[in-house]
């Protein structure tokens, strides 16, 4: 192959944002000097226009049914569409089709309910975005779930999490195709995070404040987040919000599914985690600012939760 042929599978009610996402990185990839070039091409039954959740309309480069040539990856885009898109049995009869050829097969989003109609997760660890993470477990059981990484490889195939983590991955397929250095170059054009880890999850805790549905555990968690180097004890978190430690944290386990000191932990790690990345700041530092007693200790939550200490996740994502 000259090109590098990526195959973008769409549908009415697809999401923009899951085919401009990669789309977009292949070409910086290209523009920067990819070799091979990639080369996306979008498929659609017929070869027809489709309307993307936003209303606007996309037009094919090809039809599904009709594609034969010689290709490498298989991306089947996620949106809003993507339950009826996996009833429809043309649709993904030539996704299974197609994945049989392909060295790589992949979804953005909810394109993992797609794959999984076509039987090509079966037994795999998948991911999907967290809203519909339940609903196609349910659906398939066969399929291995997993709600909170941003994207999963299993083998050749690669499922990403929400909207933009097809970018994520994509930046990890560059990688694998071309180096890291080539990578660097689309993320630094993107203004993308360098390299986010799939592990990473996809509801970030500074996202997620907002979610509760209790006044109080929003009032505790906005303190929380803004005052992350003082006392957040569960007794002084208590008297902040002027109730009992019990009630404190019987209204955590209820809204967070968390007790305040597990996600007082989660909130500094991760504060911690963007610090080591983005300032050269000593590791004593580091601590101080996100409330940690000590270095051992940020060390401790560090290895908790991503499995290696702050100094090799900062060389990790400088590298």
């Amino acid at each position: 192959m000259d090109d590098r042929v990526v195959l973008v599978v769409a549908y009415d009610g697809v999401e923009l944002l899951d085919i401009a996402c990669v789309t977009s990185c292949l070409d910086i990839a290209n523009r920067i000097g990819a070799s091979p070039p990639y080369r996306a091409v979008l498929l659609t039954l017929g070869g027809r226009a489709v309307t993307c959740d936003s209303g606007l309309k996309l037009q094919a480069d090809e039809a599904l049914e009709r594609f034969k040539e010689p290709f490498d990856t298989l991306l089947v885009s996620g949106g809003l569409g993507h339950e009826k898109a996996a009833t429809d049995r043309r649709l993904v009869g030539h996704v299974r089709r197609l994945a049989a050829l392909a060295r790589r097969v992949t979804s953005a989003c909810t394109g993992a309910t797609v794959l999984a109609e076509a039987g090509l997760l079966a037994g795999r660890r998948v991911t999907t975005h967290w809203m519909y993470a339940e609903q196609l477990a349910a659906n398939y059981p066969e399929v291995q779930v997993d709600a909170d990484p941003i994207y999963i490889r299993d083998g050749h195939v690669a499922t990403s999490g929400g909207v933009t983590s097809a970018l994520d991955l994509t930046l990890s397929f560059i990688e694998e195709d071309h180096g890291g250095a080539l990578a660097r170059g689309v993320a630094m054009g993107t203004v993308a995070y360098l390299q986010r880890p799939g592990g990473q999850s996809q509801m970030s805790m500074f996202v997620a404040t907002r979610l509760s549905g209790d006044l109080l555990v929003r009032r505790v968690r906005d303190h929380i987040h803004s005052h992350l180097n003082t006392d957040l004890s569960t007794p002084a978190l208590a008297r902040f919000a002027g109730v009992s430690e019990r009630h404190l944290s019987r209204l955590f386990l209820t809204h967070v599914k968390q007790t305040p000191a597990q996600y007082v932990r989660g909130v500094r790690t991760e504060a911690a985690a963007h610090l080591v990345v983005s300032a050269e700041l000593p590791l004593a530092a580091v601590a101080r600012q996100c409330g940690f007693g000590s270095t051992e200790s940020l060390r401790q939550a560090f290895l908790d939760r991503y499995g290696v200490p702050p100094s090799m996740y900062r060389r990790e994502r400088a590298g």
